[in-house]
């Protein structure tokens, strides 16, 4: 159970690290979502449009962070969730799942913390960015 008092300005949840993105993981995941573009699912058509490789969808890169914050809190405590993608996630990157807190304030019922997100590859390069509101019962 998460010890949410631990939870001070600008402390850091644990980071989730993520084994290598691979074929397998994007091609059950456009299964799954429907979304069987070429450039998450073949890395030969992601080359002939320019890129050194397939990518996963931007939706499953907000899963994983989503991931994170779901080991932390149970769901129905987070209130809000929003990302902004920065770069794409290629086949063979190593991800970084982070959040730390930005803002915590109380009302008559509740504490809301604010968390700044990042998701980041092995070499620190930023790939989604995002904030997200919990709220735990006083």
């Amino acid at each position: 159970m998460t010890n949410y008092a631990r939870w001070q300005l600008g402390s850091s949840l644990p980071d989730l690290r993520l084994p290598p993105v691979t074929l397998e993981m994007l091609r059950a995941y456009a299964a799954a979502s429907g979304d069987n573009a070429d450039v998450h699912i073949d890395p030969q058509a992601a080359r002939d449009m320019g890129f050194p490789n397939a990518f996963a969808h931007g939706l499953l890169t907000m899963a994983w962070l989503g991931r994170l914050l779901t080991d932390q809190a149970p769901a129905p405590l987070l209130k809000s969730y929003s990302v902004r993608f920065t770069a794409p996630v290629f086949v063979g990157e190593e991800l970084t799942c982070r959040a730390a807190v930005t803002n915590r304030e109380a009302d008559a019922e509740q504490m809301h913390f604010t968390l700044g997100l990042q998701v980041v590859n092995g070499e620190d390069e930023l790939k989604l960015a995002g904030k997200a509101t919990i709220s735990v019962p006083l």
